[in-house]
């Protein structure tokens, strides 16, 4: 990768997609997360994009980490560490929305209101869901700056399988970190 990739990524998440979303202040610890511990403010923090915060985890890879390893040593481990996290995280979000799904009290709510909004996702989710099945889960989540949460809960109201909602939320994970790494790659030498 080349040096200036951090400068983009970290112009990425500054000036585009990074100013969207809230941080609730820990971006910018992410962002400085370094050492060991920065690995585990890193696994902390994907696991809560799974299935809490709002925003994009795009961000773990502004963490300068400085473990002394090369730079795409870095990324390689950052994107490991982020991809578990969010995994773990979504086993999680998995069972509040198996829960959610068995109480009935989500989809009441979402059915009452007026926006049609249960119809809508139900039909694009489950569209999804029977056509691409937990290949559309990792799919999903590789597209970078959508949020996590959106599809993570989508789908794990129309799915059963701990392990594979894991596996499938840990491939779409690492994907959506390699395709920023790429595009941003690709962008920085374009311009």
């Amino acid at each position: 990768m080349s040096p200036s990739l951090t400068g983009a990524v970290a112009d990425l998440a500054a000036d585009g997609v990074g100013s969207l979303f809230p941080n609730f202040g820990l971006r910018s610890v992410v962002e400085t997360a370094t050492g060991w511990f920065g690995l585990v403010i890193i696994f902390v923090y994907s696991f809560l994009i799974a299935f809490a915060l709002p925003g994009v985890s795009e961000v773990v890879l502004l963490a300068p980490l400085d473990l002394g390893l090369s730079q795409n040593a870095r990324y390689a481990v950052i994107i490991l560490v982020s991809g578990v996290g969010k995994a773990v995280g979504s086993v999680f979000a998995f069972h509040i929305g198996q829960e959610a799904k068995n109480s009935g009290f989500i989809e009441r709510k979402l059915r009452e209101s007026r926006f049609g909004i249960m119809e809508w996702t139900e039909e694009k989710t489950l569209e999804i869901a029977q056509t691409w099945g937990y290949a559309g889960l990792a799919a999903a989540l590789c597209v970078p700056t959508f949020p996590d949460t959106l599809s993570i809960y989508a789908f794990s109201v129309l799915e059963e399988d701990y392990v594979k909602f894991a596996v499938a939320t840990f491939v779409g994970s690492v994907g959506r970190l390699l395709v920023t790494l790429v595009g941003v790659e690709a962008l920085s030498t374009l311009f």
